[in-house]
């Protein structure tokens, strides 16, 4: 019995504080994206903030997902930021990383998804 390989949803709208994805009614304010969903990235269940910014708790649950290539978006105006230790992290574990304004990371993360990569995201639509 073959596994089926689930594919990642695309951003299909984007503007300051709204995403709209494949698959989800709702739009979006900040986005978890994984292979075979997403969901809203709500920062209150890990404590995330601009500074430090994104932890290794926030990547956990697309890497559980099956993600091998994550993209991070910095926000609008660059403002959050990354842990090193987020990045170590993911880099341990094998996994690509990009690291862009959202603008960029939400192009890159369509690109990827659209050519069949097991990909994810943490999308910040603001700041």
């Amino acid at each position: 019995m073959s596994e089926q390989i689930k594919t990642s949803p695309i951003i299909t709208f984007f503007e300051w504080g709204k995403l709209e994805i494949t698959g989800y009614d709702s739009p979006f304010r900040d986005a978890k994206l994984y292979p075979g969903g997403a969901r809203e990235w709500d920062w209150s269940e890990t404590g995330t903030r601009h500074s430090p910014g994104i932890q290794p708790a926030d990547v956990d649950e697309l890497l559980d997902n099956g993600a091998r290539v994550i993209v991070l978006s910095k926000g609008v105006q660059l403002k959050l930021r990354t842990q090193k230790e987020t990045l170590q992290y993911l880099e341990s574990k094998g996994v690509e990383i990009f690291v862009l304004q959202t603008g960029k990371a939400i192009k890159k993360y369509n690109e990827l998804a659209e050519a069949g990569e097991q990909v994810g995201a943490l999308i910040h639509s603001t700041c």
